[in-house]
């Protein structure tokens, strides 16, 4: 009997060898045969053609041709793209501070770094780059387009932004740092029970840093957390794993990677009992430039009910990438495999593909559900608990942080106070930055008034004789007009907040923008209400009853 059982698995195991077997040579027959289809066109284009080509620089354009339609983390490395992410790595390079990424093959702006040239001029998250200084990027990859924006520190360089809302493209004129990157900005207590921490990427020392600022925060007895992972792109998947684990019981599945090699297959576990309490609330802060091992938190914390998330839905990456080295000068960097977290639901946000190009059009599904039985979206990115609406930006305060005024008022004024409260007391402050404003020629247009200009010139270029016309732009400039005298009435209140944020940061440094800002931030506002509200808290985590007993039937 024993001796038949043997023979039986041995021949189970030789009879799905040769099925792999015969995969793997139906595979590579398949790459032969298409590879002498792209060889065979290279040679005939090169000995026919019309003109003599730089055979260098026409196979670095057809390899990024090859890769451009694949999704924008799969990219062909030459020696200066490798020794630019090598710099970026040593965490001080001569830039703005901006993270970029490609949405519908338009670069953008994932998130600007913390007091960095980006971030006190005003580039926000989503705005796309058109323009470096001059330069379309509509055939940039991000290597080339990074390899623009870095360079001397002292240097200009010059951006022109798209933003949503916005009919025309703003050029932002920044002049680069020393960018040094630091993965905790801010950790601190909002107030005697609620502690706060900022994490602006995932490197090496991330888990190491949030263990110490947790324990520093736990000595001064907080009750209640929030994670602001708000603009975080992501980084190194061990950093996302290790600081899971300082939240999540011992043994819990946390995230794992799914690709075409076993190599590919990965499962992290969290390995040790956590530091953070049970009954330590936790809030996750997140937006449209959390991304990567961001999600991987924020997701594994929602997935497993150990936090509530808030904000607006997340980038949606979830792909993991490998570098391969060609020779001594050359790499190509491939996604090679998927993030999934404990739901079983994939980061990724469909559409990264051509379905033209994809053999496996196998639907996801896009409903999971939580361990207590929440429903939760499997579309890509995370979708928040506790969705928060912003405000639009308004027109003098999108101008004024455009511009840097807030920053430059206070390098101009800070000499006549002594200290915040100084400021905060001064009756006449506001009057002296309306002043501050109007004298430094600031681009205002009041919503519509760029497209209403537009719309004058082609109508005078039309008829400029014509009363009717002329009656009717009369009207609507002086409608125009009269909403820019009050303008600033309107937005006085945003405007001082913003102001006495700088000044907070000129006389407390990081600690107290971050302090001041919170006090109009509508996430940490909404984070805090949850977190002194236990029912509120608690009641996140409840199951939908109907969906969960259908899951347990199943």
């Amino acid at each position: 009997m024993k001796t038949k059982k043997l023979l039986s698995v041995t021949l189970s195991i030789l009879f799905t060898l040769s099925f792999v077997s015969a995969d793997k040579k139906d595979i590579y027959k398949q790459v032969r045969k298409n590879q002498a289809l792209i060889n065979d066109v290279y040679r005939h284009l090169i000995t026919n053609y019309v003109d003599d080509i730089d055979l260098d620089a026409f196979t670095k354009m057809s390899i990024n041709n090859m890769l451009y339609d694949l999704d924008p983390y799969t990219v062909y490395l030459e020696n200066e793209e490798k020794s630019g992410i090598e710099m970026l790595t040593k965490g001080k390079y001569g830039g703005v501070g901006i993270q970029i990424g490609n949405r519908e093959k338009i670069l953008t702006v994932i998130s600007p770094m913390e007091n960095s040239p980006a971030k006190r001029a005003g580039i926000i998250s989503g705005d796309k780059i058109i323009k470096i200084d001059n330069q379309d990027t509509e055939d940039l990859n991000m290597n080339d387009a990074a390899k623009l924006i870095r360079g001397k520190k002292g240097s200009i360089v010059t951006l022109s932004i798209q933003r949503y809302g916005e009919s025309e493209l703003i050029d932002y004129n920044l002049t680069r740092e020393d960018i040094k990157v630091k993965d905790i900005s801010f950790s601190g207590m909002l107030n005697n029970q609620t502690g706060y921490i900022r994490l602006t990427r995932f490197s090496r020392n991330s888990d190491k840093e949030m263990e110490k600022a947790l324990e520093d925060l736990l000595d001064q007895n907080m009750t209640g957390l929030i994670l602001d992972l708000r603009d975080n792109p992501g980084g190194l998947l061990n950093a996302a794993v290790n600081i899971l684990d300082l939240f999540i019981e011992k043994g819990e599945m946390l995230v794992w990677t799914e690709g075409k090699t076993q190599k590919s297959k990965r499962k992290y576990q969290s390995k040790y009992d956590p530091i953070v309490p049970n009954d330590i609330n936790v809030t996750v802060l997140v937006n449209q430039g959390s991304a990567s091992a961001s999600e991987i938190v924020a997701g594994a914390l929602q997935d497993l009910d150990r936090g509530v998330v808030i904000g607006r839905s997340t980038f949606g990456k979830g792909l993991v990438q490998t570098v391969f080295k060609i020779d001594r000068d050359r790499s190509l960097k491939i996604t090679t495999a998927k993030y999934f977290i404990p739901s079983g639901r994939l980061i990724q946000k469909p559409g990264y593909l051509p379905v033209d190009i994809l053999a496996d059009s196998t639907e996801q599904d896009s409903i999971f559900f939580t361990r207590g039985g929440r429903e939760v979206s499997g579309a890509g990115g995370i979708t928040p608990d506790h969705e928060v609406i912003l405000n639009q930006v308004a027109p003098i305060l999108s101008a004024s942080w455009r511009q840097g005024l807030f920053f430059n008022y206070v390098q101009k004024h800070k000499v006549d106070y002594d200290s915040l409260s100084t400021v905060e007391s001064d009756t006449l402050i506001m009057k002296n930055f309306e002043d501050f404003i109007y004298s430094s020629d600031l681009d205002v247009f009041m919503k519509g008034e760029s497209n209403y200009l537009d719309m004058k010139d082609m109508l005078i270029e039309l008829d400029s004789t014509n009363l009717q016309i002329k009656g009717a732009v009369d009207i609507l400039d002086a409608y125009f007009e009269e909403i820019a005298i009050t303008q600033f009435e309107r937005e006085e209140e945003n405007l001082h907040h913003w102001l006495m944020v700088e000044f907070a940061n000129y006389f407390h440094g990081n600690d107290g923008r971050v302090k001041k800002s919170a006090t109009k931030d509508k996430d940490i506002l909404k984070a805090l209400s949850i977190l002194q509200n236990p029912v509120v808290y608690d009641k996140v985590f409840l199951p939908q009853l109907e969906n969960y007993n259908s899951l347990n039937e199943e």
